[in-house]
């Protein structure tokens, strides 16, 4: 069964249970597969990235697959600015959209969905199909520093590592897996630091030589990552450099370079 939410954001959790672990969390307009119930829970699969958790039932509606089809194939746009205001034009009801969402039918300042037409700010919002370049990718995601950091978090308000550099990209329309030990087996390899651009990915392990971590790079010698809140270090060869004591805090394993 394909379902969808109409709430801003939704969290995804490991277990069927409020109790357990976020493990990432559905925005609003987000489509879904629904595997299974258990009482009041469904367990879901993510049509963007294949992700997998449970999600309280009541916080997502089945579609049709008319309905479904016709959400799939419709051209969407993306949230630029950490939140936007969207208005319902037939009974002026608002909704809070977060950084990343993907609105379908976008177009001179509102779009629509089940039938249902939002207006919107457009100065929120990047339209489908803008070109993936550095001077737009680092200017949209400084809008980002000092979001707090949330295990799981894909918004705003609380995002982690995987989730601040998926969503980044997928504001230009580029889809990556949900975390950074996924992520990593995508793009070619950028050989040397000093080679690194804007929108580049750095990869960090730990001493089992698991990839732990994952920022974007601004240049090649700063980057942008969620480590506490959203902020912008100094990176050397070495890894992430602290503004605090100097000290680094994440070891570098790879730069990949995901879009030429």
């Amino acid at each position: 069964m394909k379902a969808i939410t109409l709430n801003s954001v939704v969290p995804m959790r490991t277990s069927p249970h409020e109790q357990a672990e976020m493990c990432s969390q559905v925005l609003f307009a987000e489509t879904m597969t629904i595997l299974k119930e258990e009482g009041a829970w469904a367990k879901i699969q993510l049509d963007a990235d294949g992700y997998e958790g449970w999600v309280d039932r009541k916080m997502i509606s089945a579609l049709s697959d008319e309905a479904y089809n016709e959400i799939k194939d419709a051209p969407k746009s993306a949230i630029a600015f950490p939140v936007a205001l969207a208005m319902s034009a037939e009974n002026q009801t608002t909704l809070l959209l977060s950084g990343g969402t993907k609105v379908p039918n976008y177009k001179n300042g509102s779009f629509e969905l089940l039938g249902v037409k939002f207006n919107i700010d457009p100065s929120t919002v990047l339209p489908q199909g803008t070109t993936f370049d550095s001077a737009k990718v680092t200017n949209i995601a400084r809008f980002f520093v000092n979001t707090p950091y949330l295990w799981g978090g894909r918004n705003a308000l609380g995002i982690d590592c995987s989730g601040f550099v998926q969503m980044i990209y997928g504001i230009f329309g580029i889809q990556l897996p949900r975390d950074a030990s996924q992520q990593v087996n995508h793009g070619r390899v950028v050989d040397f630091l000093t080679e690194a651009k804007a929108g580049d990915l750095a990869f960090f392990e730990n001493a089992d030589k698991k990839i732990i971590h994952v920022g974007m790079m601004l240049d090649n010698e700063n980057i942008m990552h969620a480590s506490g809140r959203v902020k912008i270090n100094k990176i050397d060869a070495q890894g992430i450099v602290s503004e605090i004591d100097g000290t680094h805090t994440h070891r570098l394993r790879i730069i990949k370079r995901i879009h030429e």
